[in-house]
């Protein structure tokens, strides 16, 4: 591959994996890399996402949030699928995906709403164009070839990034949604982070297809594994696949080749099914420093720049903390007020009854 610029990169094997970067922040496709400018954006996306991670797991630990499962490890994947949609293009989240709905522009603190255990995504999703953070696995991937086939339908210029991880690939509904999405067309990314574990069940006992992107083939769509911890490639990768979608060709199936460096979430013990020389030997892949080392090395990066976005990011995470600690005005009509567009009897009835309970409190 000369660069990134003249290869296809939709078109390559399907257990090849794709890198822009080695692991030590070198070239490895010579002049396919972005400019200084736009690696030093992508760097700045990465340690929010990663100052994210770290503002919300400690605040699972003070109690302000319920649960938190960490992408610690995965944020070139998370920074990558966001920074490659238009405006008008929709992301379709999961549980994991937190650092890439901020990525997105979404406010942290309403992405972290639902977390705290409210009743709402904490976003207006028509107005942000991403969808609700799924937690069922794979749901989502029908959700998001039905808005991207309605799209065609109405001649809408709309891709749609589907998110989902290793373990939503064993699910039915991923079949489904793949194969409708291949059939009519729809246009649709789907994007896999294979962070080798669905909970605790590694990989090996999921699949024993080569990789991943290969379950592409028999869809009939084309199947891409790149290097989900080398910013620029999931970047190149990804673009390539949005604009394919765009043009009307049809969905593409990316596999991003990283790993969940924490636990599933805080309730989680990884030391049960993995070593840590497994987690050492991953964090010497790390995102932040593959392409930190690489800004250093070619004097993009310098301390004056990585002062500016320390004190951004210490904002942000001082923002965060008072978002998600700050009470909540809680209504309890919204209990009642989604559930029908029309109610029903037994709605208003349930209704009737708690309002003349909460006034005869107040009285």
């Amino acid at each position: 591959m000369s660069s990134i610029a003249d290869t296809d990169l939709l078109s390559g094997p399907v257990d090849e994996v794709f890198r822009v970067l080695d692991e030590r922040g070198e070239p490895i496709v010579p002049g396919g890399l972005p400019t200084a400018d736009e690696l030093l954006t992508g760097y700045r996306a990465l340690v929010f996402a990663r100052r994210l991670n770290e503002q919300a797991s400690a605040l699972v630990r003070q109690g302000a949030l319920a649960v938190y499962p960490s992408s610690r490890g995965q944020e070139a994947s998370q920074v990558a699928c966001a920074s490659v949609l238009a405006e008008q293009d929709w992301l379709f989240p999961t549980y994991r995906d937190t650092a890439a709905i901020a990525a997105r522009g979404v406010d942290p603190v309403e992405v972290l709403t639902m977390l705290r255990g409210d009743w709402h995504c904490g976003y207006d999703p028509v107005e942000t164009r991403v969808a609700p953070q799924a937690t069922p696995l794979a749901t989502q991937l029908l959700h998001a070839v039905g808005v991207g086939h309605a799209a065609r339908f109405k001649g809408e210029d709309t891709v749609v990034m589907a998110l989902c991880g290793d373990g939503a690939t064993s699910e039915g509904d991923f079949h489904e949604a793949c194969n409708f999405a291949a059939v009519f067309r729809a246009p649709v990314v789907f994007f896999v982070q294979n962070n080798k574990y669905a909970i605790s069940v590694p990989l090996a006992r999921q699949s024993v297809a080569p990789s991943l992107a290969a379950k592409a083939v028999g869809y009939g769509m084309p199947g891409v594994r790149v290097d989900g911890n080398d910013l620029p490639a999931v970047m190149a990768v990804l673009r390539a696949a949005v604009r394919r979608a765009r043009e009307g060709e049809g969905p593409v199936l990316v596999e991003a080749d990283t790993y969940r460096m924490e636990p599933h979430t805080n309730a989680d013990d990884a030391t049960r099914y993995r070593s840590d020389d497994e987690v050492s030997d991953w964090e010497r892949r790390d995102p932040l420093t593959r392409l930190r080392s690489h800004l250093v090395g070619t004097g993009a990066l310098d301390e004056v720049r990585e002062a500016e976005i320390a004190e951004a990011v210490e904002e942000m995470a001082a923002r965060v903390r008072s978002g998600v600690s700050a009470e909540s005005e809680v209504d309890p009509d919204e209990l009642f007020a989604h559930v029908y567009a029309t109610p029903t009897p037994q709605l208003r009835e349930q209704h009737a009854l708690l309002r003349a309970e909460l006034e005869g409190q107040e009285a």
